[in-house]
């Protein structure tokens, strides 16, 4: 998959996450963090909570357990999971959203390798 985003966004920092084969940058704010993903192969979420979070999805599809409430968002449509609600899902292959974490620790950025 080609990346979807655009230089002003691939130049950000790229985010540290549990998963492989993904695309995504984090732009940092004091007390929130904004992350720009695009997922290449499917990936189960396991069920976890954290501060609020806010997602619209640009490509694919996302199946979201949401305090047991099970929906598949497509692209344009939004999500909203709120402060230790518990969540679980999956991320199709092709998968692409702007996801605020309400929370400015959600993620880390990635290290640089050293050359």
């Amino acid at each position: 998959m080609s990346n979807l985003f655009p230089e002003p966004i691939s130049n950000l920092p790229e985010a540290d996450m549990p998963f492989s084969n993904y695309q995504a940058y984090l732009s940092q704010g004091e007390n929130h963090q904004i992350i720009f993903m695009q997922f290449n192969e499917d990936i189960d979420l396991p069920e976890h909570s954290h501060e609020s979070q806010w997602g619209i999805v640009l490509e694919g599809k996302i199946e979201l357990t949401i305090n047991g409430v099970k929906n598949i968002y497509t692209k344009g449509d939004r999500y909203f999971i709120e402060k230790d609600v518990k969540h679980s899902g999956k991320i199709f292959a092709g998968y692409a959203d702007i996801t605020f974490f309400n929370q400015k620790d959600r993620y880390n950025t990635k290290l640089k390798k050293q050359k």
